[in-house]
């Protein structure tokens, strides 16, 4: 018997090892047709046994042992045909697939990097299909509930995002994520392919839209999902919160549709898959009723039988359902070893091959009862679930009965307390005679209502307790019956499963299988006992509950006794009360009487209210008039300075017009809100009197100051301004006319006086000086920006004037050398004076923020002080443009390329931009603050040293220039007058190139100042010219020699332009 064993165990190793070599072969070859490099789609069948084959092995082992030998890396056709093959083995692969797929998550995301960085068009596709695929598997292994196929139930997908309303938010951003990486590839293909139309017929064309099928089938279940998930988080959140995520579906939505459409209209898709049809706009989150009207779209695919190619083999089964061995395995002839060992008994005739029809036969007879043991288990388990469901269903009765007689007795309860309520009515009643009468009625009513109410209540209540406990004991019944009809698929299902494994198992676990059907057998015969136990138990409750009912029966019919006894009671009260209906009929008329004086008293106290209400009407509309004839002549006298001669001399700046705008904007709203008040109450004008005044002057104020601004404006935008200030004025006038009568009230409206006045503080913002468009907040960080930056060029200055000692003292030598050095030297003594000076100005202005901001912060004090700070960043701009420019001149210098009047007007610079660094720095700060002493005694320090680098310029020059002496000895007295005259030739040239020079200095500040926005009265009084005020400023002297202005005098605005202080009106 061992040896048969043996020798049958290496005949089914043997048969199952050709299966499995059979099964290798079949995959590899199935998987190297899919995946090549041919550009042509995969077919159909060599995909559809991979998949098989990963059902038959549970898994996907076998694809990726293979796989893993793919150069991937390095054929962009094939990396993309092996994506698609794992898509598809992903959806409709076994279970364990994604498992599988997941160890190598790792190196597919690789590869998707690998190929986003090469210019190659399909390893672009690689890489986002690579994406898509990572995100597929994360997606799903987060959510195990969601198979790779996305085919669930709506159930399922709301037991996947649960109660918690974060989950839902996270799972819905998760889906949008998913839905983005497949439209993001389908659009790449598709445009790849909008170049050319007709590549669709053709086979690279159709390897790159093979893989949109599976797009198509994931993009219709994610859109449903979408649509749950957003009306899910409507229900919970407000609609603000989720303006993002319906943004997002739009975006998506309109992706989709267009994705949709244009897959519909070509010729590869139309026999391979029928895509559905999206609605012409989105859901309506905002209406939960739209969510009935969202139809779920349903992707089918055709049933399209593939033509199998003559090169292909035959396919064969890969799940064997047969123990019989296949023909071939049969034809083929089996050696045995032990035949060979021992040769064959009997002369050629077998024993064993008789034990091994026995034992089959035995098989087959224990087969067949294990089948009746089983069968007749299944029916008493049928049998103990009916018993035990109707017990269930007896028990659950008995409840019913329990919690309706609870109910009963809470009634009659409540029926007892109205009842001791009515008699401590009743008993007040009988307090006072007076409010019997009066209540009697009254108290008769309430009583038939209330008890016809208690009656219809009663009634109802027990009607909706026996339905509600009909529906539960339904709902409950159900979902039992489904839980354990579930529950008993599950176990057919496994039980089946069971049975086809062991059914090749040895007869040891057949022996076995006997034993535990036994033993569950005997569980059940136990949990039917207990059921039994239960039962007996719940019909001692029961006759417990019955002997309440009675007691309970007996109480009813002893509070409806004492309820006869109150009505009784009330019958005679209700006598007593008639008696004195009498005695209240004439007191009623009494009060009559009185009632008719009052309301005539009264009709005379409402007729002297009307009258005085009118009184105060028209007084407040008269007030009403004066206000308005009184802001009528502000606006005329306003308008009428307007062509006044006196006027044309004021001038204001276009800052002032903008504030007194906005004041005037502001006080409009306020006149609106005044004149609706008014308007709803007559008979209080206080509010629209107020806003009037205000308006008045400030429209006054807004047109003098625009006249103001307009002397100083260009022509075009001065006429502009001008206009528009006299149609404030007249729009003004119009709208106080239509105050002033009653009739116009209602209508007038103030939005063209608004519209003029807007168009004001548009033009005043035209005219704003360049530079104002700073932001207010940036001005804080642009201080600290421009003193580091003037710090840093510093000390660039001193590193290159170190550098450039270095190179003077290789290259020159004598009498040049001692003279460079002492330029260098000077030209260093300044740059540390300077570096002195903007480390005082730097604690002076640390020192002024700390103790003139309060308690606002430090960016807030330089906003106030837009101008103090604008003064500041122009000066460091100054002082650091001046140290660079001095570096260079002196570097010219050195080298013999520049002129030394260039490193003597930048010495002239730099001291004219420490000297506006050292005003804007005093402006604010404290008269007997110490650093400010510090930072006067550095700028005479920068002074002196400037005056060093000038004078040791001057000596270097004399020192270097070789001067010949002058010898007239060999001339004659006509030479010698040639001569002078050909000198004094000469002067007047260079006297006139002198004065042209002047002048174009003069005319290069002008544009300066203009550009900076400063007008020329202040470039005057700058220069130390103070004009009249009646007279123009006098214009540049045109003499043959103008006196030379001081170098001191000259703008400081030399890098770029400086935004002016705010000018006042004048």
């Amino acid at each position: 018997m061992n040896i048969h064993t043996r020798v049958k165990s290496r005949r089914t190793e043997h048969h199952l090892g050709a299966e499995r070599d059979h099964f290798d072969k079949q995959q590899l070859s199935s998987i190297s047709k899919a995946i090549n490099n041919t550009e042509t789609p995969v077919k159909e069948k060599h995909a559809r046994r991979i998949i098989l084959g990963t059902h038959r092995e549970k898994g996907a082992y076998t694809f990726w042992s293979y796989a893993q030998g793919f150069p991937l890396g390095t054929s962009s056709i094939l990396s993309w045909k092996f994506c698609h093959v794992l898509h598809k083995i992903m959806r409709d692969g076994h279970r364990n697939v994604l498992q599988d797929c997941m160890r190598h998550h790792g190196s597919l995301a690789e590869y998707g990097k690998l190929w986003s960085h090469l210019h190659d068009k399909y390893g672009q596709l690689v890489a986002l299909y690579i994406k898509l695929l990572c995100t597929k598997m994360e997606f799903h292994v987060k959510h195990t509930e969601i198979p790779p196929n996305l085919e669930v139930k709506d159930e399922v997908l709301e037991r996947t995002a649960g109660t918690d309303i974060n989950n839902v938010f996270q799972l819905t951003v998760e889906v949008f994520d998913y839905m983005d990486a497949e439209l993001k590839l389908a659009e790449t293909v598709l445009r790849q392919l909008n170049s050319a139309i007709a590549v669709t017929s053709l086979t690279s064309g159709q390897c790159r839209l093979a893989p949109l099928i599976q797009v198509v089938q994931d993009c219709s279940q994610l859109y449903h999902f979408n649509v749950k998930l957003l009306f899910k988080l409507h229900a919970c959140l407000p609609a603000d919160t989720l303006q993002g995520h319906r943004d997002r579906f739009r975006e998506q939505f309109n992706s989709l549709k267009n994705f949709f459409n244009r897959a519909r209209e070509m010729v590869y898709f139309k026999r391979l898959i029928q895509i559905p049809r999206l609605p012409d706009s989105p859901p309506n989150f905002l209406h939960a009723a739209a969510l009935a009207k969202h139809v779920k779209p349903v992707v089918v695919i055709p049933e399209d039988d593939d033509q199998q190619d003559d090169d292909d083999d035959d396919p064969e089964p890969l799940i064997e359902v047969s123990n019989t061995p296949t023909p071939s395995l049969q034809s083929q002839p089996q050696v045995d070893i032990f035949d060979q060992a021992f040769g064959p008994p009997n002369g050629g005739f077998d024993e064993r091959d008789l034990q091994i029809e026995n034992l089959k036969s035995e098989l087959e007879l224990l087969r067949a009862e294990l089948e009746k043991v089983k069968t007749e288990a299944q029916r008493y388990v049928t049998q103990l679930k009916s018993q035990i469901n109707s017990l269930e269903a007896e028990l659950e009765e008995q409840r019913m009965h329990k919690q309706r007689a609870l109910v009963e007795n809470e009634q009659l309860r409540m029926e007892l307390e109205a009842t001791r309520r009515r008699n401590a009515e009743h008993e007040s009643l009988q307090g006072t005679f007076l409010e019997a009468e009066r209540r009697a009625q009254a108290t008769e009513q309430r009583y038939n209502k209330l008890k016809e109410k208690h009656t219809e209540l009663v009634t109802s209540h027990a009607e909706l307790l026996r339905k509600s406990a009909d529906t539960v004991k339904m709902l409950s019944a159900t979902q039992q019956t489904q839980e354990e009809v579930e529950r008993t698929k599950q176990q057919l299902g496994f039980e089946v499963e069971r049975v086809r494994q062991e059914a090749d198992m040895k007869m040891e676990e057949q022996k076995f299988e006997m034993e535990r059907l036994k033993r569950e057998l005997e569980e059940k015969m136990a949990e039917v006992t207990r059921v039994k136990a239960t039962l007996q138990s719940s019909e001692m409750t029961s006759l417990e509950m019955n002997s309440s009912m009675t007691a309970l029966q007996a109480e009813k019919d002893r509070l409806m006794r004492s309820v006869r006894e109150k009505e009784a009671e009330l019958s005679s009260l209700r006598q007593e009360a008639q008696l004195q209906q009498s005695s209240l009929q004439q007191e009623r008329e009494r009060s009559s009487r009185e009632l008719g004086e009052l309301q005539g008293k009264l009709r005379e106290k409402t007729s002297v209210e009307e009258q005085m209400k009118k009184k105060l009407s028209e007084e407040q509309f008269a007030l009403l008039q004066g206000t308005i004839a009184e802001a009528e002549n502000i606006i005329q006298d306003a308008v009428a300075k307007l062509d006044d001669p006196l006027h044309i001399r004021c001038t204001s700046s276009p800052d002032y017009l903008i504030n007194r705008a906005e004041a005037t904007l502001s006080s409009i709203d306020k006149m609106k809100k005044g004149h609706g008040d008014y308007l709803r109450n007559m008979e209080d004008a206080g509010g629209l009197l107020r806003s009037l005044t205000q308006f008045s002057h400030l429209a006054a104020d807004t047109i003098v100051n625009g006249s103001a601004t307009a002397h100083m404006a260009p022509t075009d935008q001065a006429d502009r301004l001008t206009e528009n200030c006299r149609g404030c004025a007249t729009q003004s006038l119009q709208y106080l006319k239509e105050l002033k009568s009653k009739n116009s009230l209602q209508r007038a409206d103030p939005a063209s006086v608004r519209l003029v006045v807007q168009k004001i503080l548009h033009l005043g913002q035209e005219l704003r000086p360049k530079g104002m468009d700073i932001r207010q907040e940036e001005l804080g960080d642009l201080v600290d920006k421009e003193m580091a930056a003037t710090s840093a060029a510093i000390e660039e200055a001193v590193r290159r004037i170190d550098e450039m000692m270095n190179q003077a003292r290789k290259d020159t030598s004598g009498v040049k050398l001692e003279v460079n050095e002492r330029i260098l030297n000077s030209c260093t003594d300044l740059m540390k004076a300077i570096r002195m000076l903007v480390i005082a100005s730097t604690d002076l202005q640390k020192e002024i923020v700390e103790g003139g901001r309060g308690g606002a912060s430090i960016k807030e004090f330089y906003a106030r002080n837009s101008r103090w700070t604008e003064g500041l960043i122009s000066a460091a701009k100054a002082v650091g443009w001046g140290a660079t420019e001095l570096v260079d001149s002196a570097d010219k210098v050195v080298l013999h390329t520049g002129k030394y009047e260039e490193l003597i007007v930048c010495s002239h610079e730099i001291a004219a931009s420490t000297a506006q660094l050292v005003a804007a720095s005093k402006v604010k700060a404290d008269r007997s603050s110490k650093r400010l002493g510090v930072l006067q005694q550095a700028s005479r320090h920068v002074n002196e040293m400037a005056a060093k680098v000038m004078a040791s310029t001057k000596t270097g020059q004399e020192n270097l220039e070789d001067k010949d002496p002058m010898d007239f000895s060999g001339m004659s007295l006509i030479k010698l007058k040639k001569e002078e005259m050909e000198s004094q030739v000469k002067v007047l040239e260079l006297e006139t190139q002198l004065e042209n020079e002047r002048l174009r200095l003069g005319e290069l500040r002008k544009k300066h100042y203009d550009l900076a926005g400063v007008p020329m009265e202040q470039v005057s009084e700058r220069n130390g010219d103070t004009p009249s005020p009646v007279q123009q400023p006098r214009p540049l002297s045109m003499s043959p020699k103008p006196s030379k202005p001081p170098l001191g005098r000259k703008p400081t605005l030399s890098q770029k332009p400086n935004i002016p202080s705010k000018p006042g009106f004048k």
